[in-house]
């Protein structure tokens, strides 16, 4: 425990000693340790876009146990996988990294594209009983479905902070209410990211925001007071600012794999808008195991 992990810790101070000592243990575990900065390593892509989109480039990733052990060896602030990933492989590795049941997810063969909504897969007693110090949750503010999942994270957040558990919330807006180009609009990112800290979130993943701007009420807001938008530091700046001026922890989604120089170009900017880190997948496992490590280090020497 260090100056700046107190710090950060500080900003929770409405809640229990169990959800700040486990937030602590992401923030003082792995390579980033007690740099207030996070690499997380999220599985959840076989669930959601299926077995062979996210594990045939690199089959190695069929097995849990793999990506444990990539995570382990990188030096991840923590692991997040939905329950049958952290089932299969937990007891080879229990104790040894901070893990993040993901207790709702979505599937690429359901047909509610338009209004997407995750389905309910795991629980808060399946978390404490898998020696999780925190459980994720996907929100889909856009969709028409936004009250159900709202409800039902507010519910699982409850009790989930009663077991002294730490909240991470997965906001990415998307459904009929937003355009494909509005689902990374910066004003509609920074909103996602506000919603997401309104519905008890301690660390909130979003994507990186593009410059456009999807809202015309929002559009006026933004030319009137000249809020700078126009580089990805600053986009990144405006996000943290709206999650209580910087007082919870945001983290930026990996995305898609992609070529590694315009990538570190992102992490250098996520580190200068001050971000708190990325929680990076595909980009990762998708890579042969060698390479995987080699590029999530070199990602985190850049949070260094």
């Amino acid at each position: 425990m260090n100056d700046k992990i107190r710090t950060v810790l500080s900003h929770y101070q409405g809640e229990n000693p169990g959800v700040r000592t486990n937030l602590a243990r992401i923030l003082n575990h792995g390579t980033l340790a007690g740099t207030g900065r996070m690499v997380i390593l999220p599985v959840d892509q076989g669930f959601e876009h299926g077995p062979a989109r996210s594990f045939a480039e690199n089959d190695a990733g069929y097995d849990p146990d793999y990506h444990f052990q990539l995570a382990l060896e990188a030096g991840c602030n923590a692991y997040a996988a939905p329950l049958g990933a952290l089932e299969a492989a937990v007891s080879d590795h229990a104790g040894e990294i901070p893990l993040i049941l993901k207790l709702n997810n979505h599937d690429s063969l359901s047909p509610d594209s338009a209004d997407p909504i995750p389905s309910v897969t795991a629980s808060v007693k399946d978390a404490l009983r898998l020696g999780c110090v925190a459980v994720g949750f996907t929100i889909y503010p856009g969709s028409g479905h936004f009250k159900t999942m709202y409800q039902e994270i507010r519910s699982i957040a409850e009790e989930a902070k009663q077991h002294g558990l730490a909240v991470v919330i997965w906001s990415y807006p998307r459904g009929s209410g937003i355009s494909k180009k509005g689902q990374t609009a910066i004003d509609v990112c920074a909103y996602a990211a506000h919603l997401a800290a309104q519905l008890g979130a301690h660390i909130i993943k979003v994507k990186l925001p593009s410059e456009h701007i999807e809202q015309e009420a929002a559009r006026k807001v933004y030319e009137a007071q000249s809020i700078p938008v126009g580089t990805l530091a600053e986009r990144v700046r405006h996000v943290v600012k709206s999650t209580f001026n910087g007082k919870r922890m945001v983290i930026f989604s990996g995305g898609s794999k992609a070529n590694e120089k315009a990538f570190f170009e992102d992490i250098r900017a996520i580190r200068e808008g001050g971000g708190f880190g990325s929680i990076i997948g595909r980009n990762s496992f998708q890579r042969p195991f060698q390479d995987a490590v080699k590029f999530l280090k070199a990602v985190m020497d850049i949070y260094k």
